[in-house]
């Protein structure tokens, strides 16, 4: 009976140093069964699509979270995003989950490196004790808080007592004239209406604004004007109410309107919205009508006067958000105030924290959405390292993304610090230095798609070594330097390029080869590309920008693959093409082309179940009976891009404009998606070179890549190799910037910035072939790439 017990404690014990996860079928994953250790560092590796994300995000970090919003009440919850439970069968021993992924931080013009961490709060609290001459509280120095003249008045009635004046005092730090953005808009009027036109003639030429909607209309039948009248006919008055007149409320039509001058109507419904996130023609029209500049009265600080008045040592509290931050961290450490000493305290915590992570080259006042997916993460690290929480489990996407190899170790200390005290640390990663450090590793595949979902391998690093898996086989790969590189064909010269960093920066491209443009993070390598060879004719440029998609779009919609499929499939059944689109005509009138139908159950998890009239098949079943090449629009969908490809090549259903597209897709390494899966369950290496695949029918002579290899197994690095050398042999110049060590092998030519970041890059430290890069070692980039080949 004391030997029963005792097995029963030891499980218990176990149970509790394990995470298991038993029956995991969330996307491609086949009943998956894993252990993982708690307190340790496991590394989840595998080809891109192998179901990395579906283990670790889509299954472990998703249920954790599910279960903690269980845990308020269900008034809470139903101000709370709906979570489904995960398709596993058990999920034991999980503790509160942290994820820190490479999603890019929003576009929002007010968001900063600073407000998204808590460094600009801290700032603000110390200036509102120790700023001279003192102007507030410490909203007084928020560029989000309006300014409110303290010497404004209200009217209020106290029951009897006569009206009495009561004075309020709401002092902001937001700059007026810009509102806390830090530039000024300016629109050009030619681009919002033809003055030659009236306005019942179809002046306006704002997206939204045209073809006699509602927004015409409150123009039209305003009374302000004559919607006859050529608007060039206009008086001084009538001119002004149509552009500027201030909110006025109408009826039109019997309806209750807001009527407002046109251009402050237009910054508030369209330039006050994120750019990456509008239409294309709305992003095409705001890029033709509006013209940014810094903001004349504050300097672009965003701040109000009284804000950048105050000052510390004669230093602002927007000097301090412009400084990097390592020499902010420096000015820090000179204040010796006993009366706010713990707040200098966490601020000198937080600032130091970017500059052992590598961002000590960033400024508080960076805006958020201009960092790179790796940097955002790193920032979003900055909240964990100082944590007093223990037992957490911390999950990374790739934490070496953007990273050069000089700063791979700095990273591999910090989720090291993190595990040792006391915390579960789960990484997806692709790096083998990364994976070298690993506690536990856990290999997916063998394959990517429905060639994955397994576990190949679950142990140590040297187990993997053995274990004969495609990471284990590739571990130790290295590229060798090319015995001979391509002469260039001409050269595309930038002379003094100062974007950012760069110092005054002459460099020849070379063109007609592959130039690798590198050096750490910081260095102004992304500067020097993307801000100084001229977007336009003949460069296509492939950036690490999100794609926009919602779950009806997929690879098919993405690529124009769709069009030419429809069109094929039309032209063999004698009907019209968007009988075979599933968000127009031939959609299945249950689900609305969705496949799934979703019930909403409030504060309760939503449910999606597979439509029961389509099966999932998003079609209406008369569609369904078309066929070509033996078959239907959602099997088609349904195939793999290689069996695609094969299916389009030739036979009843050849479609050389289909096939075409198909070849580049398998050639970015993406023949195993399936053509309808929906783009938001791509990683982003596989958005990136999904992306590429696109534009491989461009018309460009030059290519600009930002780290391709991003998401990318190191056996599929040899596949991109392969396809940066086809596009080059075809006549393609191909830029890439890049810090994987097989690419910079590879390369032709090599471009480095440094010698550091921030300040301390922004030059050319080395041009010249790969040979000699390593021959010299006179970089840091060299010293790295001379360890990578010798080995």
């Amino acid at each position: 009976m004391t030997g029963m017990d005792d097995a029963t404690a030891q499980h218990a014990a176990d149970s509790h140093d394990l995470i298991r996860v038993h029956g995991a079928r969330e996307n491609n994953l086949k009943d998956v069964s894993v252990e993982i250790p708690k307190r340790r560092l496991t590394v989840f590796t595998g080809v891109s699509g192998s179901g990395k994300s579906s283990l670790v995000f889509d299954t472990i970090a998703a249920e954790s979270q599910r279960l903690i919003n269980e845990t308020y009440s269900a008034f809470v919850q139903g101000f709370m995003p709906n979570l489904s439970r995960p398709e596993v069968d058990v999920l034991d021993g999980l503790t509160t989950v942290i994820s820190v992924d490479q999603q890019r931080m929003g576009a929002d013009p007010r968001s900063t490196v600073g407000t998204a961490t808590d460094a600009n709060a801290m700032l603000r609290i110390l200036f509102s004790r120790l700023g001279t001459p003192y102007v507030g509280p410490p909203g007084a120095f928020a560029f989000n808080v309006p300014s409110v003249s303290a010497s404004g008045a209200i009217k209020v009635e106290r029951g009897a007592k006569k009206a009495e004046k009561v004075t309020f005092n709401k002092v902001g730090g937001m700059c007026p004239r810009c509102e806390g953005r830090g530039s000024v808009s300016d629109l050009d009027l030619t681009q919002l209406y033809d003055d030659s036109k009236s306005i019942n003639e179809g002046a306006f030429t704002v997206p939204g604004y045209t073809g006699g909607g509602w927004n015409s209309r409150l123009y039209a039948e305003s009374g302000f004007f004559d919607p006859d009248k050529p608007i060039r006919e206009f008086t001084k008055r009538e001119l002004h109410d149509l552009l500027h007149r201030e909110p006025t409320r109408m009826k039109i039509a019997g309806i209750n309107m807001t009527y407002e001058g046109l251009i402050p109507r237009i910054q508030k419904s369209i330039l006050s919205k994120d750019k990456e996130a509008m239409q294309p023609h709305v992003r095409a029209f705001v890029e033709r009508a509006v013209t940014f500049a810094t903001c004349p009265d504050c300097d672009g600080t965003r701040l109000a006067e009284h804000a950048r008045t105050s000052k510390i040592r004669d230093v602002s509290i927007a000097d301090a958000c412009r400084m990097e931050i390592r020499d902010l961290a420096a000015w820090v450490r000179t204040l010796d105030e006993p009366s706010v000493a713990p707040l200098l305290a966490s601020l000198q915590q937080s600032l130091d924290s970017f500059v052992e992570i590598g961002l000590g080259y960033l400024s508080l006042d960076r805006p958020a959405g201009t960092l790179s997916g790796g940097e955002a993460q790193r920032v979003k690290m900055i909240r964990h390292l100082g944590s007093s929480l223990t037992d957490v489990t911390y999950v990374f996407d790739e934490p070496t993304a953007g990273l050069h190899p000089h700063d791979i170790q700095r990273m591999n200390g910090l989720l090291l610090r993190l595990r040792d005290k006391g915390n579960t640390v789960l990484v997806v990663e692709h790096k083998p230095e990364v994976i070298a450090i690993a506690d536990h590793v856990v290999d997916l595949g063998p394959g990517a798609g429905t060639a994955g979902g397994t576990v190949c391998f679950e142990g140590t690093v040297e187990g993997l070594r053995a274990g004969g898996t495609l990471t284990g086989r590739h571990l130790d790969d290295r590229a060798a330097l090319k015995a001979t590189v391509r002469r260039p064909t001409g050269a595309l010269k930038i002379r003094d390029a100062r974007a950012h960093n760069l110092q005054g920066v002459d460099v020849d491209i070379p063109l007609g080869v592959l130039v690798v443009v590198t050096g750490v993070a910081g260095s102004g390598k992304s500067s020097l590309v993307h801000g100084s060879i001229p977007a336009g004719e003949g460069v296509v440029s492939v950036d690490q920008a999100p794609i926009r998609g919602s779950r009806r779009s997929n690879p098919a919609t993405y690529t124009g693959l769709l069009d030419p499929i429809r069109k094929a499939f039309a032209k063999a059944n004698g009907v019209k093409p968007a009988l075979f689109s599933a968000n127009s005509e031939g959609a299945c009138p249950t689900c609305n082309g969705a496949g799934v139908i979703y019930t909403d159950l409030a504060m309760m998890a939503g449910v999606a179940t597979t439509c029961e009239d389509c099966e999932g098949k998003r079609f209406d079943s008369s569609v369904l009976e078309y066929r070509l090449g033996g078959r239907d629009i959602s099997e088609v969908l349904a195939m793999p891009v290689t069996e695609a490809e094969e299916f389009f090549g030739d036979g009843e259903a050849r479609t050389p404009a289909a096939h075409r597209i198909l070849r580049n897709m398998a050639d970015v390494g993406l023949g195993y998606l399936t053509l309808g899966q929906p783009l938001t369950t791509l990683s982003g290496g596989e958005r990136q070179r999904l992306k590429l695949a696109t534009h491989m029918a461009d018309k460009g002579g030059v290519y600009v890549l930002d780290e391709p290899t991003t998401g990318l197994h190191l056996a599929d690095v040899e596949q991109l190799l392969g396809l940066l050398d086809r596009l080059v042999d075809a006549g393609k110049s191909v830029i890439v910037v890049e810090h994987h060590q097989a690419v910079m092998a590879h390369a032709d030519w090599i471009i480095d910035l440094g010698p550091g970041a921030g300040h301390d890059g922004g030059r050319v430290v080395f041009e010249g072939t790969p040979a000699e890069l390593v021959a010299g070692r006179s970089t840091i980039t060299g010293e790295h790439l001379a360890e990578y080949v010798g080995g």
